[in-house]
């Protein structure tokens, strides 16, 4: 008996690169860092290439890698985790809201979070056993955002549209709102670097389409 074999194709580069960063910030809004990964960070060779040869949304956001890496020098993983309790995950009293539609629903009327489960439903992604967390966290988006890109490899049409509806207008604010934060530190060099990866992301959306 004889079969034939058959290869998925393989992400370019530079969406695999894109898909690497989306589960980056996945991981460290997910939850506070350890310190694996605090010396993975430190160590990364971060952007390559001359800043003349970038765009200004392009050095930005190599810039804010740059602070990122440097803020993860001097952390410590159990502050970090004391942090991360106190802007996301106090019970009746988070500083910050990782929902994402929170920041765009302007109407009870809205069902947001309603198109959001049919769209993760039509492209075959379920919540995972023992997660109870609404989809629209921003760890949640993210890892959709790297599944989308790496493994489901969805046309760029598709991940535009997801991006759009579901996370960069609620990442955006999400971003600020930590940055606003006066008990976020470590937090706020990632949220810079997340904003500056959102706004990125959109301007090579609005090239590529």
């Amino acid at each position: 008996m004889s079969a034939t074999m058959r290869f998925a194709p393989t992400a370019s580069p530079e969406d695999q690169a894109r898909a690497q960063l989306y589960g980056l910030i996945a991981t460290l809004f997910r939850a506070p860092p350890d310190e694996q990964l605090l010396s993975a960070l430190v160590h990364a060779e971060g952007f390559q290439g001359e800043d003349e040869e970038r765009t200004e949304l392009g050095r930005t956001l190599a810039e804010a890698w740059q602070q990122m890496a440097s803020a993860c020098r001097s952390a410590f993983p159990v502050l970090l985790a004391h942090e991360h309790t106190e802007l996301f995950a106090a019970p009746g009293r988070a500083e910050v809201t990782p929902y994402l539609l929170h920041y765009v629903m302007r109407y009870e009327s809205e069902t947001p979070l309603v198109d959001l489960r049919a769209q993760l439903a039509q492209w075959g992604i379920a919540r995972r056993e023992g997660v109870f967390e609404p989809e629209d966290h921003i760890a949640a988006l993210c890892e959709t955002m790297r599944f989308a890109i790496a493994v489901q490899q969805r046309t760029l049409d598709e991940q535009k549209a997801f991006f759009d509806r579901f996370l960069y207008r609620g990442g955006i604010a999400f971003c600020d709102a930590v940055t606003a934060s006066p008990k976020a530190r470590f937090y706020k060099t990632v949220a810079a670097f997340a904003r500056a990866f959102f706004e990125v992301e959109r301007e090579a959306f609005t090239i590529g389409g």
